[in-house]
């Protein structure tokens, strides 16, 4: 049995702060914690419809000396709200047609345990981002900004220079498993076809 997470629920409108807290407190594994309470919650979920100056303020105020960790459900996140989210140090990002009771709980579980989680889509489009920002603010500084692991960087790197999963496996002291796993997340993730596209778009987001 999973163990009861001490959660804070912020809504940015009243009635759909009550319809999100009414829900968790069904749930044995969640305990929910009122305003008072704030700094006694393992993770604070903030829900809005958009990630604007007022929810941008929220997210810092409750996130004072780095807890509770947060997670954003918004009914709109374009790609501002996404480097807006990562800025304010949010763990976890969620559209609210995503966001059923058994997906926040789950969710609010993953974040407590030290996770962060971005669906896949959303994930590629902050990439992107990221790439961006690589290519035309750090590079010109010869400063560095990946979003990829080290050791997904380092299989990504043996791909492109042409190694098989054998050679790859040996040179990182890595099982062949283990290698396979990595490249399976790094393609997962992002939503990309193989092997060989996950290198173009790497190499393209200038993340390796």
């Amino acid at each position: 049995m999973q163990r009861r997470i001490s959660t804070y629920v912020f809504g940015d409108d009243p009635i759909l702060q009550a319809g999100v807290v009414s829900q968790l407190r069904m749930r044995p594994d969640v305990h929910v914690v009122e305003a008072a309470e704030v700094d006694e919650a393992e993770v604070a979920v903030v829900v809005a419809d958009l990630l604007d100056d007022d929810v941008l303020r929220v997210l810092r105020a409750v996130r004072r000396g780095g807890a509770p960790r947060l997670v954003l459900v918004l009914r709109v996140i374009d790609d501002a709200a996404l480097v807006a989210a990562a800025e304010a140090g949010v763990s976890g990002l969620l559209r609210r047609s995503d966001a059923g009771p058994d997906v926040l709980v789950r969710t609010i579980h993953q974040i407590a345990s030290g996770d962060g989680v971005v669906p896949s889509d959303l994930l590629a489009r902050l990439l992107g981002q990221v790439g961006r920002l690589q290519r035309q603010v750090l590079s010109p500084r010869g400063l560095a900004f990946s979003g990829l692991s080290d050791r997904e960087i380092q299989v990504l790197r043996l791909v492109a220079d042409g190694r098989d999963t054998a050679e790859i496996a040996r040179e990182l002291c890595y099982s062949q498993r283990t290698v396979k796993n990595i490249l399976h997340d790094v393609t997962t993730r992002l939503q990309l076809r193989n092997r060989s596209h996950a290198v173009a778009y790497a190499v393209r987001e200038g993340l390796i």
